[in-house]
């Protein structure tokens, strides 16, 4: 009787523990369906390969809907490799990618319909005015009738080219041309932009004019830049990719790659003081890492502490200077930014 009521219960045991891992299952497929769904780009294991260069190797990553991620490399970094993958310019060699859900080589043409892409030197037609430019974009793009000319209407008062939507394209200045070409891209609605070098060749003012477009743009659309200026990145994306020699180096917020990077916590401090016994007092402050030192004039010396993330030695530097009767003349911590995180993942050494 004890037998049987033990083989009951291990039973019932048993069921539960089924019962439970399928719920998991479910539960971990639901979780997984709306991530994917959230997803705007989806890249895996994606490479592009001409002859014996590999340009991209093996990158995986993903852009969720609503974001402004930048995309940064040094030259020849498989930036604008990748960029033409993701719009069908160019097939893969291995790995896939999908947008809005649609693979980039199965269903290029669902994929490309989700895409607004605006190439590093915008292709224009001269000889057009702005808005025939556009008009004629739009058609090849399916639009067609009053859908037509009212998406047409909305990009030129959106990209601000009303005073200029009669003239010849070829009049037009730089900042003009990289207008008409963000409209273009803009032009059927879609879900997705990618922007390769929106700012490039632009003038200070023109370059915030363009910023503060692709910011309101981002309410509606899904943006990824890919840009040279560093600052620009910094101020609008919700994350960085940043990519060398074809592969992904990092990808987080900007906040979060300048909290982990090696010089977060740099000090640079002017102190009047014996070498050696400043040298070694300093490189005993609890976090610092590494301090190099420059000889200046009249016996100062200045010195650059290198420290955890999140550290700040400045007031152990005054309190050790205080102590000894060192003269301090300076001490400035440096405010690391998205360049020093690039500079430093791309460095060949």
């Amino acid at each position: 009787m004890r037998a049987r009521l033990l083989r009951f219960r291990l039973a019932l045991g048993a069921q539960a523990l089924v019962k439970g891992l399928a719920g998991l299952r479910q539960s971990l497929q639901t979780e997984n369906i709306a991530a994917a769904q959230n997803r705007m780009i989806e890249v895996s294991n994606l490479s592009k390969r001409y002859g014996r260069h590999l340009a991209v190797r093996d990158i995986s990553f993903s852009v969720s809907k609503g974001e402004i991620v930048g995309f940064l490399g040094p030259n020849g970094a498989g930036k604008t490799t990748t960029l033409r993958m993701l719009t069908g310019f160019l097939p893969p060699s291995s790995g896939t990618a999908t947008i809005a859900g649609f693979d980039i080589f199965r269903d290029s043409i669902e994929a490309r319909k989700r895409i607004g892409y605006m190439p590093e030197n915008v292709p224009l037609y001269d000889d057009m005015r702005v808005r025939e430019y556009l008009s004629f974009r739009a058609q090849l793009k399916g639009l067609k009738g009053s859908d037509a000319r009212r998406q047409v209407t909305d990009v030129i008062d959106t990209c601000g080219l009303e005073s200029v939507r009669r003239k010849m394209i070829k009049t037009l200045s730089k900042g003009y041309r990289q207008r008409v070409g963000l409209a273009d891209a803009l032009v059927h609605q879609p879900e997705l932009l990618i922007l390769d070098e929106p700012t490039n060749g632009l003038d200070p003012v023109q370059i915030r004019q363009i910023r503060e477009l692709i910011k309101r743009l981002a309410l509606n659309h899904t943006v990824l830049i890919s840009t040279h200026i560093l600052s620009e990145v910094e101020m609008i994306a919700d994350r960085v990719i940043i990519i060398d020699n074809g592969q992904i180096k990092a990808a987080d917020t900007p906040q979060n790659l300048i909290n982990e990077m090696r010089t977060a916590g740099r000090v640079h401090t002017e102190i009047q003081a014996p070498f050696e016994e400043a040298s070694s007092a300093l490189a005993r402050i609890n976090s610092v890492k590494k301090v190099t030192s420059e000889l200046l004039e009249d016996n100062w010396i200045r010195f650059t502490l290198w420290s955890d993330s999140g550290t700040d030695t400045r007031q152990c530097i005054h309190k050790l200077c205080m102590e000894n009767k060192w003269q301090l003349r300076s001490l400035v911590r440096h405010e690391a930014k998205l360049e020093d995180v690039f500079v430093e993942l791309t460095r060949k050494d």
